[in-house]
């Protein structure tokens, strides 16, 4: 069907207008949480905020790596996913010792999928090239893995936005 990719800063309103559109196609969506855990309590409060405003007939499904596989096993009934976040399941290959995995030919798969399937898949990333550039290396070298993905995902997105201030802005589509 299609592949939506929103993309922007920090609380920029990324994944509320994710939610908006999924919204728009019907009630049985599912939330794909491509980060499970969280390591401090910040990151914990965000992740619950994110559960909070989700309603309660959403499907979620928490994992980091098998998003073309999830993609694949979903009911003939679901109407939209959400995959939040494509920077997280980035930064997950460079923080686990899993560098030397073929992500980009995971992501470009991933966007088969997306666009095969009969519901809209949509992709929440961030984008971070409009920074400072990173002090450490592993921060340099997410910045460019991210980079990378954000251009695998937007050529092969039917639509893509830029959230600023919670506005939406349509790149393509």
């Amino acid at each position: 069907m299609s592949l939506i990719l929103i993309t922007g800063g920090a609380k920029s309103g990324k994944s509320a207008h994710a939610e908006k559109l999924a919204k728009g196609h019907g009630e049985d969506v599912v939330y794909v949480a491509t980060y499970a855990g969280a390591e401090d309590e910040e990151m914990r409060q965000k992740i619950e905020e994110h559960r909070r405003r989700r309603p309660s007939r959403w499907a979620t499904v928490e994992n980091r790596f098998d998003v073309e596989k999830i993609l694949q096993e979903l009911p003939g009934s679901t109407k939209a996913v959400i995959v939040d976040s494509l920077a997280l399941w980035v930064s997950r290959f460079l923080t686990n010792g899993s560098a030397t995995v073929d992500w980009p030919g995971r992501l470009q798969k991933i966007c088969e999928r997306a666009r095969s399937s009969s519901f809209p898949v949509i992709v929440v990333t961030d984008e971070v090239g409009f920074g400072l550039v990173p002090q450490t290396k592993i921060g340099r070298d997410f910045r460019e893995a991210l980079g990378r993905a954000n251009q695998i995902a937007a050529s092969q997105a039917n639509e893509v936005y830029l959230m600023v201030s919670g506005i939406p802005l349509k790149l393509k589509g």
